[in-house]
């Protein structure tokens, strides 16, 4: 697996949740003005005999079992914890009031670490595939294909490559930590001090003569806007690949702007949120000629399936790749009264068509498993110029 710090503490990947943003005043202005979670973690199905236990007995609202237990002066995060486990409820999930802050910093574009990309090789190393400019990496002279062996003096040999970037990652800025490099024969320690970073969710880079590869790794603040941009500045002549790609998800609004950079108004999704229908708009302007090609794999997940769902049902795109992870569902944020946060699950989205993303994903009109790339650069050189 290959990518930055951000996303990557292993006890929120086995947590099973996602995270919504501000989808409260979503609810209260009626718009796109919140946020979709963006998953990075694959949620497991609950136990048979919990969802059985659920059907016995009676389930306690989350925010008021919390309210009741500290009245009683016992911990209120634990019994929302208890509560969303009786619940049936594959989504939902209880944060300290850190874990949440953390998260919402993540999908304002920002984390903390050292500014390292990593990938496991074939040959079991752990190398370092990029270094952000700025960091304390690039400051500290490591450079890509180095080898990490060590942090904080404890080998990373056999562990899954977001368990050593979590503890690259930290929890502060100006934290120290140390870490084992390798460069051929050379070995050596750097000690660095953890930095607040930006993160980079669009990347565009030239397909030969006129296309044009827009990757989108999530949707944080001014993600869309970037998209938007990209597609502006690509050769009128060529086509674009998006690539989705491994895209966790964000903030719904931001995936919402993406697809207007190649629509030209109308329907994005529909949701409810406990039984009311509202709908997401694209605005008016975008590029609706230019062949585009979108490529998903099992990894692409919640805001970016929005996407994807939009592009292929309204015609706007041929999408590649594998099926989705299906992450269709509409989490809302409480507020727990020592400062922990529960989300639960309100409602589902749905395609333009009216498909369901949730628990289904959405299939490729090309279903490849390898080289995916390739084969999208094939497509769009089958589709011929924008007429």
């Amino acid at each position: 697996m290959s990518g930055p710090e951000l996303f990557s503490r292993p006890r929120r990947f086995g947590r099973g949740a996602a995270l919504t943003l501000v989808f409260a005043s979503v609810l209260a202005a009626g718009a796109a003005a919140g946020g979709l979670p963006g998953d990075p973690r694959a949620a497991g199905t609950r136990q048979d005999h919990k969802v059985a236990a659920a059907h016995r007995e009676p389930l306690a609202d989350p925010t008021e079992a919390a309210a009741e237990a500290m009245a009683d002066g016992k911990s209120p995060t634990q019994a929302a914890e208890e509560a969303v486990s009786r619940s049936g409820d594959r989504w939902a999930a209880v944060y300290s009031q850190g874990e949440y802050e953390e998260f919402e910093q993540s999908l304002d574009g920002e984390y903390t670490g050292v500014g390292l990309w990593a990938r496991r090789t074939a040959g079991g190393a752990l190398q370092v595939t990029k270094v952000r400019d700025g960091s304390p990496a690039r400051e500290a002279g490591i450079r890509e294909g180095d080898r990490i062996t060590s942090v904080d003096g404890a080998r990373v040999t056999g562990r899954p490559v977001t368990e050593v970037l979590a503890l690259l990652r930290g929890e502060h800025a100006g934290t120290a930590v140390e870490i084992g490099l390798r460069r051929g024969k050379r070995a050596w320690t750097e000690t660095l001090r953890r930095a607040a970073l930006s993160t980079d969710p669009v990347t565009v880079t030239r397909l030969g003569a006129d296309g044009t590869l827009v990757k989108v790794s999530a949707f944080t603040k001014g993600a869309g806007a970037q998209v938007r941009s990209a597609v502006r500045a690509a050769p009128a002549s060529g086509g674009l690949v998006l690539d989705l790609r491994g895209n966790s998800g964000g903030l719904v609004t931001e995936a919402v702007k993406a697809a207007s950079a190649f629509l030209d108004g109308g329907l994005v999704a529909t949701y409810d949120v406990r039984g009311t229908q509202r709908a997401l708009h694209a605005e008016r302007g975008g590029d609706t000629t230019r062949p585009v090609v979108v490529l998903v794999d099992s990894g692409t997940m919640s805001a970016a399936e929005l996407l994807t769902g939009a592009l292929q049902d309204r015609g706007r795109a041929v999408v590649v790749g594998a099926r989705t992870f299906g992450k269709g569902s509409v989490q809302m944020p409480s507020r727990l009264p020592d400062g922990s946060v529960v989300e639960l699950t309100v409602g589902h989205y749905r395609t333009p068509s009216g498909g369901t993303v949730d628990g289904r994903g959405i299939t490729p009109d090309l279903e490849v498993d390898a080289a995916a790339l390739r084969r999208a650069e094939t497509v769009l050189s089958g589709l011929g110029d924008p007429s």
